[in-house]
């Protein structure tokens, strides 16, 4: 009679979010310390991965690169020149990305001893963790989230991935980075798209789980629509400080089927496929947020002063409220019959149980495992009627 070898085992992760200014000059030693501060062997190879949107916007970061490794040559040893890719979500489109930073690692003899640095935004963050995780198993990796969206959100947490067969982060892994270091100075060369971009994010984290946090992006949304610094950082602190908060606190690696973090995103993701992703993710993320927040209106979870507090303050931050391709006049129910493809395949992200999340309260989450899209269609027209009507 055979035997059965249970095998189990428990690993702790840990690792920190920086917040810092001028990354890569040589009077600033953070990135050194840090390399220093695991137990690598050092000198420490380094590969470094930049998004050709920020090289656009500082040219002189290559070269800021070679210098600091130069600087601190007894703890990093640069491998190459760093890697200029493609920003945005063309990056993770396609597998050839991918391929070149391989190549990066192979050339570079870069091994688990070593570490990858990805320079960009969310896009290209996610791209090169998927790459780092699949060489040689696993490369450490250290995010330098160069957008609002990346610094108080997708950069700062486990996940890496690339589209594939059409679907958003089909390809992916659980990996967490060695560090997140968040540089405010990228921020300032952001266009206004980018730089309201990320902070759809915040509101959506504040509305399932923080009042008080909601309340004061409320107050300060015009600042953050005219490009005040302050209370932009603040915004990332505490938004990068939930979501850690939440990743660590229960289903790191998403194992269940609850993901209240993607609260907005089931519509979100179908809209930034549906135009191509020339709506921006976080742009989407404001859309969907809307449509579920007067979905859950709709079905009697919200008053209508709440649903239009929402509705106001994404306004005010400048955000359009909804999109031409959510609706489709001659479809039943007036929806667009491609945009509750997204309901089927987020299900299949999940794992199989459907579970969206709405809004109970503002400030609280309320799990659902259906949607009627019938009342979709209404949420869809509401947005459209309140856009035109145009409250003050």
């Amino acid at each position: 009679m055979m035997n059965t070898i249970t095998q189990q085992f428990s690993i702790p992760y840990q690792y920190q979010i920086h917040f810092t200014e001028a990354l890569f000059a040589t009077s600033n030693a953070l990135l050194a310390e840090i390399i220093r501060g695991t137990d690598k062997r050092l000198p420490a190879k380094l590969g470094v991965v930049v998004d050709s949107g920020v090289s656009d916007h500082h040219p002189e970061l290559a070269q800021a690169v070679v210098d600091y490794c130069e600087h601190y040559a007894d703890t990093i040893s640069l491998c190459g020149s760093p890697l200029q890719v493609q920003g945005g979500e063309d990056s993770k489109n396609t597998f050839a990305y991918v391929e070149q930073v391989l190549e990066l690692i192979n050339d570079g003899k870069i091994d688990r001893h070593a570490f990858i640095i990805a320079i960009g935004g969310g896009a290209v963050l996610d791209m090169v963790g998927f790459a780092a995780a699949i060489g040689h198993r696993g490369i450490g990796i250290i995010r330098v989230p160069t957008t609002v969206l990346s610094q108080n959100d997708s950069g700062v947490g486990v996940k890496n991935s690339i589209n594939y067969f059409g679907k958003k982060n089909f390809l992916g892994t659980f990996a967490p980075p060695v560090a997140v270091i968040n540089d405010a100075q990228f921020l300032t060369t952001l266009d206004d798209r980018q730089w309201r971009s990320g902070i759809s994010e915040a509101v959506k984290v504040a509305l399932i789980k923080d009042l008080s946090f909601f309340e004061w992006i409320e107050d300060n949304a015009a600042q953050l629509a005219d490009r005040a610094l302050q209370p932009m950082q603040y915004l990332i602190h505490r938004c990068a400080e939930m979501h850690t908060d939440h990743i660590g606190g229960g289903d790191p690696f998403e194992k269940g089927s609850s993901r209240p973090l993607d609260f907005g995103h089931w519509a979100a993701h179908k809209l930034g496929q549906l135009s191509n992703f020339e709506v921006f993710h976080g742009e989407a993320v404001a859309i969907g947020i809307c449509l579920d927040v007067v979905y859950s209106h709709l079905l009697g979870l919200i008053d209508v002063e709440a649903t239009h507090r929402v509705l106001k303050c994404f306004s005010t931050l400048g955000f359009s409220l909804t999109h031409p391709l959510l609706s489709g006049p001659e479809s039943p129910h007036g929806l667009n019959p491609e945009l509750t493809k997204g309901l089927d395949e987020f299900r299949e992200h999940l794992g199989g149980q459907l579970t969206i999340m709405l809004l109970e309260s503002l400030g609280k989450g309320v799990e659902y495992h259906e949607m009627d899209e019938k009342l979709i269609g209404a949420a869809v027209k509401y947005l459209e009627e309140y856009t035109v009507a145009e409250p003050a």
